[in-house]
């Protein structure tokens, strides 16, 4: 089967929030590069706007990207609702907006700000292999941006996401680490102009969404940023 036809079969739930069986036998990528190779034509054929790319957790503990969609973005404060977000986890992270388009060396950012990431899988239940994952853009859900920072990247921090009131065990993460390999995963992905975003989801571990909750997310030397999970 090619990644046209897994393209068409998943975004059947991308478009009517259906919830899908696995992938049927012949039909599922193998492995990350034909995840990637049907999500790529997932986007295509969406016809929604790339705005950047995500690195989040993925199966396996490991780390996998995706291209970011424009309209999954929200401004800090927007209410979200649980309709439709299955298996809903939500996380904190750092989206670096860039200054110039991404080259060999370090990205350069104009802006990092704080975020939530709200991510989710049209499957009914959460793959358990990298090639599903990647193909269904890696979990991606809603992302809120938060104020801009007003300092560089730090190279290492912790990060805390919880209940609103609550104060989580916070993790120290190695953002500078991570968003080298975010920039690396883009690169793969083809190169980002300036203006388009890197984000580096994940922070702070992740926890279950719940409705009529309100979750608080904190970077340390980024900012902090929260949300309201409507039902």
């Amino acid at each position: 089967m090619s990644a046209e036809e897994a393209a068409g079969w998943l975004a059947e739930a991308w478009e009517t929030g259906h919830p899908l069986a696995p992938f049927p036998t012949g039909l599922a990528p193998e492995d990350r590069d034909a995840g990637e190779a049907v999500a790529a034509a997932l986007v295509a054929r969406l016809g929604i706007a790339v705005c950047g790319v995500r690195l989040a957790p993925g199966p396996g503990g490991g780390m996998i990207s995706a291209p970011l969609l424009e309209p999954r973005m929200r401004r800090a404060g927007m209410p979200v609702t649980l309709e439709g977000l299955r298996h809903a986890t939500i996380s904190a992270g750092v989206l670096g907006v860039l200054a110039e388009p991404l080259g060999a060396g370090e990205p350069v950012f104009a802006s990092l700000h704080p975020a939530i990431d709200i991510a989710t899988w049209r499957f009914a239940a959460v793959p358990s292999e990298v090639g599903p994952a990647v193909a269904d853009l890696g979990g991606l859900g809603h992302v809120l941006v938060g104020k801009r920072a007003v300092g560089p990247l730090p190279a290492q921090a912790e990060a805390r996401i919880g209940l609103g009131g609550a104060r989580p065990r916070p993790i120290q993460e190695q953002l500078g680490a991570l968003m080298a390999e975010a920039a690396a995963e883009a690169r793969r992905w083809g190169g980002l102009p300036a203006g388009a975003a890197l984000l580096v989801a994940g922070l702070g571990g992740a926890v279950p969404v719940l409705a009529g909750q309100r979750y608080a997310a904190a970077v340390a030397g980024v900012g902090r940023i929260n949300v309201t999970i409507a039902g």
